[in-house]
């Protein structure tokens, strides 16, 4: 008899500035939604522990997605993108979030983003505050300059680059298994995706003008932090989490900038505690 994950795949059509999307999502579990957002250049594979983590599923509905462009989400049909360069925004970042939980009538989601998804999880509290249960930001900071390379999209540097960078930022005492996993994950990409992503990550995002009017009684911010991560280290999440009364922040030990793919054992033993006191809130 066949052996199945208990996630299951499906699409669903967004319009997003006029333009129709065809979105691959995963979801499991059922109670709260719990929508998951992966790192730039990468897809939802990255939350595939957390879709099959029964502490989790018993209380939550996870959903994670594959942003247009990345993994299963091919790019719109409708539109000729192939004409103009594939840069992230913040305006199509924030209204695709808002969109898909409009669309698959979720209320009152939880929202989880790690790397640019931590980044726009401080935009979605700002912004969106009383559209979410809460929102946890997984190696977020108050902004993250100097990352929008040429050497993330070029003729010159191989695809192979930008996985040996991603192994770099992994925690040395992460499994090895699953840090080779984590960076399998993100040779998939294709080529100018990585670089686009961090169009939002390292250009538009800057929470700093409106970080001190985040207000956490409408939307509960939690931020946790790898302590190996060197992109947005503890030290940057934690100036973050000082502009933001109350909210709460946490440094994880023994992970680095992916720890929901890296070292998902450990991730889950900072996470558990957080669901289950936003579940009983």
């Amino acid at each position: 008899m066949a052996r199945h994950d208990a996630a299951v795949g499906r699409y669903v059509y967004l319009t997003i500035n006029d333009v129709e999307y065809r979105v691959y999502y995963e979801s499991n579990g059922t109670g709260i939604p719990l929508i998951c957002q992966h790192t730039a250049g990468a897809h939802g594979f990255q939350w595939r522990h957390l879709l099959e983590d029964p502490d989790v599923t018993r209380d939550y509905r996870v959903i994670a997605w594959d942003l247009p462009f990345h993994g299963k989400s091919l790019p719109p049909i409708g539109d000729a993108h192939w004409t103009k360069p594939y840069n992230l925004t913040r305006d199509f970042f924030l209204k695709f979030i808002t969109g898909f939980a409009k669309a698959l009538e979720l209320d009152k989601p939880v929202f989880i983003g790690c790397s640019m998804g931590g980044q726009v999880a401080v935009d979605l509290a700002a912004h969106h505050p009383d559209e979410f249960r809460a929102v946890i930001g997984v190696e977020a900071s108050l902004n993250s300059p100097g990352y929008y390379l040429d050497q993330f999209y070029h003729p010159r540097i191989s695809n192979e680059a930008k996985p040996a960078t991603m192994y770099g930022l992994c925690a040395p005492t992460s499994p090895e298994p699953n840090i080779r996993e984590t960076i399998f994950g993100y040779s998939q990409g294709a080529p100018m995706v990585f670089k686009g992503d961090l169009y939002y990550y390292s250009v538009e995002y800057d929470a700093t003008p409106y970080v001190d009017s985040i207000d956490t009684t409408r939307c509960p911010l939690y931020l946790l932090t790898g302590e190996y991560d060197f992109a947005t280290g503890p030290e940057d999440t934690r100036r973050l989490a000082e502009r933001i009364k109350g909210s709460k922040f946490i440094e994880m030990k023994d992970n680095g900038h992916f720890p929901m793919s890296e070292n998902p054992r450990k991730f889950r033993e900072y996470l558990l505690p957080i669901l289950q006191e936003i579940a009983a809130g």
